[in-house]
């Protein structure tokens, strides 16, 4: 077996280097045999479609198995391909986004429909060498992608190991690989010499756990996944021995931090985005079990700032919208880059602030604020308050035009037994929020428009809650 010593440095772009370096096993539960088989056949034929063609060739990579996935994302940054990293579950609709958006040469995946496997179409849209596409859909479900690049990435990386004091970092990923979350823990442990185990989440949540010891890796979870395995006692306290219980994607509710807290689980709260390259936030377990509940203090490659509707930087303690610079920063979306005017600041729609220990509180999203009657209701406050009554399993609030109040509070739900009543939660409310903040309308329904990363689609929430309350753009 041989010692992985190399130092991450920024501009290490050698990912050859890494690959031959790891010669020992460190994808758990999984065949390096058959990795270095699969990068092999992608390397040589991605390099000889660059020979013969005389251009990088775009790739999509939609590899629905771990070992193809990886192994023909490291082919392509080695040959500097640009590759798009893609969900192999999207439906037809979100492919027909795709295609209208990459124009892709080459495609990785299984693609019943799309034959043969190379497809020579002309873009108008420049691709550079080098890029890495990572999709996002934000809360309005319109698929764009962020370029990134192995050195925003590894920047990433930097900051991680910087903030935890690591040198290697092992993963347990249940996340999937195309996505931001997933990517990171596999380039975290990768790079860094530390070993990666993945495990879908619905076995995880089963009962079945990886050949590992947890005290030796970090978790990445989702809200909804923490809730899902902290109803079983022996999942619980399994997860309470892992190193770290890495929770993004999506706001945390209040209970779901104390539940968590009452069982002594090392959770870090993180507040990152796709064009962070992940966390840039992150609360440490020492601290969360200390009783601390925001999301931490900013990592060594990001500065966050606070400002002012009016562009006025605000004090410590002073709400307002999240600017962020980070050498783990995108380059731009794809389609809309500019080489020439490179993005050094991004302005983020989130609401918070920093305390005097640099510690972040977020309360909400700037656009999704409600404004009723004049006064300002944050959802995540409301959704809090809803979930903290017990009678719901899971709840958004959003704000839907109103010709007199200008907008109403909505609380879209599920309700956690079928005799729960909006009497009952209006009860439950009473004396936890403010009359102005409590819901008018109410709507039950069986689920929500979730990701897998439990991010809301808030177009499909607003028009769920419209379709029920039989209310209707054009009537109002």
């Amino acid at each position: 077996m041989v010692s992985f010593q190399v130092q991450i440095t920024s501009s290490s772009t050698d990912v050859k280097n890494y690959i031959n370096l790891r010669t020992d096993d460190w994808l758990i539960g999984y065949n390096r045999v058959e990795f270095d088989e699969i990068y092999q056949h992608r390397f040589q034929e991605l390099t000889q479609f660059i020979h013969t063609q005389g251009i990088y060739p775009k790739i999509i990579l939609a590899e629905p198995e771990p070992t193809a996935f990886l192994a023909s994302f490291l082919a392509a940054v080695v040959t500097k391909c640009p590759v798009f990293l893609c969900n192999p579950n999207w439906v037809k609709a979100e492919w027909k986004q795709v295609f209208q958006i990459v124009h892709p040469d080459v495609i990785f995946g299984n693609f019943e429909e799309l034959n043969p496997s190379y497809i020579q179409t002309n873009s108008v849209i420049p691709t550079p060498p080098n890029s890495i596409m990572i999709p996002t859909g934000g809360s309005s479900g319109n698929l764009r992608f962020v370029i990134h690049t192995w050195e925003t990435l590894i920047a990433s990386v930097q900051g991680f190991q910087q903030y935890f004091n690591l040198k290697k970092v092992n993963s347990f990923c249940t996340l999937p690989l195309y996505h931001v979350s997933g990517l990171m823990q596999f380039i975290r442990s990768f790079t860094t010499g530390g070993k990666l185990a993945i495990l879908p989440f619905k076995a995880v949540e089963s009962g079945e756990f990886p050949n590992i010891n947890p005290s030796e890796f970090c978790i990445s979870l989702v809200p909804t996944q923490l809730q899902r395995l902290l109803n079983s006692p022996k999942i619980t306290h399994w997860l309470s021995q892992f190193k770290t219980v890495l929770l993004g994607g999506a706001p945390a509710w209040l209970d779901l931090l104390q539940q968590a807290r009452l069982h002594q689980i090392r959770l870090a709260p993180t507040y990152g985005m796709t064009e962070t390259a992940s966390q840039i936030v992150t609360l440490k377990p020492e601290d969360f079990l200390a009783g601390n509940n925001s999301y931490g203090q900013v990592l060594p490659h990001a500065k966050i700032k606070v400002y002012s509707e009016k562009n006025q930087e605000l004090a410590v303690n002073k709400l307002g919208i999240l600017s962020i610079e980070a050498d783990s920063l995108m380059l731009g979306y794809y389609g809309l880059y500019n080489p020439q005017f490179p993005l050094q600041t991004l302005k983020s729609d989130d609401l918070g602030y920093l305390d005097e220990q640099g510690y972040l509180t977020i309360v909400g999203r700037n656009s999704y604020k409600i404004i009723t009657g004049g006064e300002n209701v944050y959802p995540v406050e409301v959704e809090a308050a809803i979930r903290s009554t017990g009678l719901v399993a899971d709840v958004a609030v959003v704000g839907l035009s109103d010709n007199h109040w200008g907008q109403v509070v909505t609380a879209v739900y599920i309700p956690t037994f079928p005799d729960v009543s909006i009497s009952n939660l209006q009860t439950a409310l009473q004396d936890k929020l403010s009359k102005f903040k409590q819901p008018k309308y109410w709507v039950a329904v069986e689920s929500l428009p979730r990701n897998i990363q439990g991010k809301l689609n808030f177009k499909q929430l607003e028009e769920l809650a419209e379709k029920f309350l039989n209310r209707s753009t054009d009537s109002r």
